[in-house]
């Protein structure tokens, strides 16, 4: 429903209104919860009883996503963990999770996305089941998860940038999601089911996405919109040669769930070799994406031959990698102090990017919300925890649904696309009521329980109902703190743990030390925009840029390295190299780095005998357009039953040297599907890495552009380059693997 303001009038006049006692529990900027009811300038939101939600908020006029004035209970609930609090709102907007979800329940008993997204999708799910879909709704996670697995036995990378796989590279979630059904179930069939699939897929990741400095190459977590959070001149080839945080610390956490699954299996030796593999990544994450200077991690490194760092935040990154425990106690505390928060919660990412609208740009989604709360919680931040369940309840309680995301700069739901009854959302609500304030962990021998109460949020809280295996447990929290004075099972005295096997229903008490939390603080800042991307170029060997409104000064980069600070628009270029422009705002805001220019040269090799598309004949391939713009006589066209492709090179020196491949691959959109074509290139023998050749739009046969970049040291001499499909070069749609080639490049980087 949309409302305009005369609209608005009477529902202001009938809003309920809260005595001016009422508890204050998280104030901002930009609203209050205080007792049953959120406050945002003129809009409330206040929960009559535990199952109503009553709103006036209205919508951006004009917007397509209309809004709920209210939510009531639709569906019966009795069968799952009943919450009592003193506070009505939270009880609500708890009550309004459990109803949303019943509704997420699809007939094939899959879990639906959202209202508006039908379907299983790999990341969406494996969040969810993480959060709380994993003992919530078991049955459905498993079907779920079972879904998202190919004809190979690997796990789906669902459609993404370029092609999906390897370009979107985060399916390795599906694995901690299958884990932590095994951890809820116990199920050892289910152990036996999985271990395969995560090792082949970890396998092929291992082979291409994986670096050898440790980093995962990659698209950002979730965040797949590639201008959202990305330079404009970064093409899919670019950003699968990007190394996210986020990614990176998913497959480290992969690794590690592994090594105890294969531990569980008797697999020991195994178990050694994915620990440590698991802390090899940890380790680069630690050492290559550590800014100490901002106090957390960077978004994610970039660009071709000198890559540089993304110095944004990046909540969900910043979250997992103290979840996770790849980030040691002191840098997660150090986390939670300094990752941006604003007055409706922390970001996506900080800062934003200027010249794009509301999606992953400039918002904040709940479920991220919901892991930065529980990283908060984890590191012992108090106020960090508070205005994090407080971002998470009131779009909930405004909006009478659990939303998929926010806009940053007014709380609205006017982003590019948007759904109600969000699978992920809707799990993450559930989640900071059991594992923050109950403080229910699961791990694979039992529940350990560790309560993390803010004062503001001290109560007797009861939950009754909750099932674990062979048990139900009602479980009471009383008082606040982050430290347990008493806990009782069935009236006696027990450590805050309760083994695998107990069954029937028992009785679970929890008393608080009402201790006051050590004090850390929460980086309160304004919703902050970065500059425009400088736009560069090379007029002989002066680099130019277009100048940028309100700018402080340029910074110039040169094969990484910042050699030059100034607040003219050209640059003498002359040393050969690799060249950036940074713009940098008057209170010291960073854009994004233009497009790397390279003034060294490099040699361009013609594949031989290229008068014609050399191709096997029965996996000839017709494009459906005119094949125009290569640059020689032909060009190769590949397919999976292509023989190799081997070029003669001669190197007049030996050093480090850049290889990437002009291509074509019509196959399918820049944003969606799956053919991404991969090819392993070589040389002599010696294999050097992936080429990988993303989709450029449906039937763009005529649009030629880079691959990927393959960084070697190679001596003088002649050699022979080979490129070749091989087993871990299989796509997500495994039939098609196909692109045309046109030539090869090589570039000297020097010694």
């Amino acid at each position: 429903m949309k409302l305009n303001v005369k609209h608005l009038l009477p529902l202001l006049a009938s809003s309920a209104v809260l005595p001016a006692a009422a508890q204050v529990i998280v104030s901002t900027d930009a609203y209050t919860w205080h007792g049953d009811t959120i406050t945002q300038g003129i809009f409330t939101a206040t929960a009559p009883d535990p199952y109503r939600i009553e709103s006036n908020y209205y919508a951006q006029p004009g917007y397509g996503f209309g809004i709920d004035h209210e939510w009531k209970l639709k569906n019966d609930i009795s069968g799952y963990p009943q919450l009592t609090t003193p506070n009505n709102l939270h009880t609500a907007i708890y009550n309004m999770g459990l109803d949303e979800m019943v509704n997420a329940v699809e007939p094939d008993t899959t879990l639906r996305t959202g209202r508006e997204w039908a379907g299983v999708w790999t990341r969406d799910v494996s969040y969810s089941i993480l959060l709380s879909m994993a003992y919530m709704q078991p049955e459905a996670s498993r079907i779920s998860l079972m879904k998202k697995v190919n004809p190979r036995g690997e796990i789906i990378q669902d459609t993404g940038s370029g092609g999906a796989w390897p370009v979107s590279s985060d399916r390795m979630i599906w694995a901690l999601a299958a884990y932590e059904l095994y951890k809820v179930t116990g199920d050892r069939q289910w152990l036996e089911y999985i271990y395969p699939i995560i090792q082949r897929s970890l396998r092929s990741d291992s082979l291409t996405v994986r670096t050898e400095g440790g980093l995962v190459k990659g698209e950002t977590s979730f965040i797949d919109w590639r201008e959202q959070s990305y330079p404009k001149w970064m093409q899919t080839a670019d950003i699968y040669n990007s190394e996210a945080l986020s990614t990176s610390v998913v497959q480290a956490a992969a690794l590690r769930a592994l090594a105890d699954m294969a531990t569980d299996l008797g697999h020991k030796d195994k178990a050694k070799e994915y620990a440590a593999e698991a802390d090899r990544i940890s380790e680069a994450v630690n050492r290559d994406l550590w800014m100490a200077d901002k106090g957390y991690y960077a978004m994610y490194n970039y660009g071709r031959t000198a890559p540089v760092l993304n110095p944004r935040a990046e909540t969900l990154g910043e979250s997992l990698a103290i979840l996770w425990d790849v980030a040691d106690a002191d840098r997660a505390r150090t986390i939670t102090e300094n990752n941006p928060t604003t007055p409706f919660g922390a970001p996506v990412f900080f800062p934003q990017i200027s010249d794009m609208p509301a999606y992953h740009n400039n918002a904040l989604w709940p479920w991220v919300a919901a892991y930065w709360a529980l990283a908060n919680a984890k590191a012992g931040n108090e106020e960090g925890t508070l205005e994090a369940i407080g971002s998470i309840f009131r779009p909930a309680a405004l909006f009478a649904t659990n939303k998929e995301n926010l806009n940053l700069d007014n709380g609205d739901i006017a982003t590019e696309l948007n759904s109600s009854n969000m699978l992920w959302c809707l799990a993450g609500n559930i989640a900071v009521t059991h594992k923050i304030l109950f403080g229910i962990n699961f791990e694979k021998n039992g529940l350990a329980f560790r309560p993390f109460v803010p004062k503001a949020l001290g109560a007797e809280r009861t939950l009754t109902g909750f099932r674990y295996r062979d048990a139900v447990l009602n479980i009471t929290v009383k008082g606040y703190g982050d430290r347990i004075a008493s806990f009782t099972l069935n009236g006696k005295e027990h450590k805050p743990f309760i083994p695998a096997d107990i069954k029937g229903e028992n009785n679970i008490v929890i008393t608080m030390a009402d201790n006051d939390i050590a004090p850390l603080r929460v980086n309160r800042t304004r919703n902050v925009k970065a500059p425009l991307t400088p736009i560069a170029r090379l007029n002989g060997t002066t680099l130019e840029w277009n100048p940028i409104e309100y700018i402080g000064h340029y910074v110039v980069l040169r094969d990484g390295v910042r050699v030059a600070t100034t607040r003219q628009t050209s640059f003498d270029a002359s040393v050969p190299g690799e060249y950036q422009v940074i713009g940098v705002s008057g209170d010291g805001v960073e854009s994004f780095a233009s497009e790397p220019l390279s003034t060294r040269g490099r040699t361009v090799l013609q594949l031989p005998d290229e008068t014609t598309a050399m191709v096997s004949p029965e996996v000839s391939y017709q494009p459906s357009a005119p094949v125009e713009g290569y640059t020689g006589a032909g060009f190769f066209e590949v397919d999976r039953a292509s023989a190799p492709i081997t070029i003669p090179v001669d190197l007049p020196e030996g050093g480090r040297y850049a290889i990437s491949v002009r291509y074509a691959n019509g196959n399918g959109p820049v944003n969606t599907e799956n053919k991404c074509a991969i090819r392993t290139l070589s040389v002599d023998g010696r294999r050097l890495g992936i080429l990988v050749m993303p989709h450029r739009g449906v039937g763009n046969w005529y649009d030629w552009g880079a691959s990927n970049t393959v960084i070697t040291h190679l001596p003088a001499g002649t050699h022979n380059l080979t490129i070749d499909f091989r087993p871990e070069n299989n796509n997500m749609n495994i039939a098609t693997n196909h692109a045309l080639i046109d030539c090869v490049n090589i570039e000297y980087l020097g010694q």
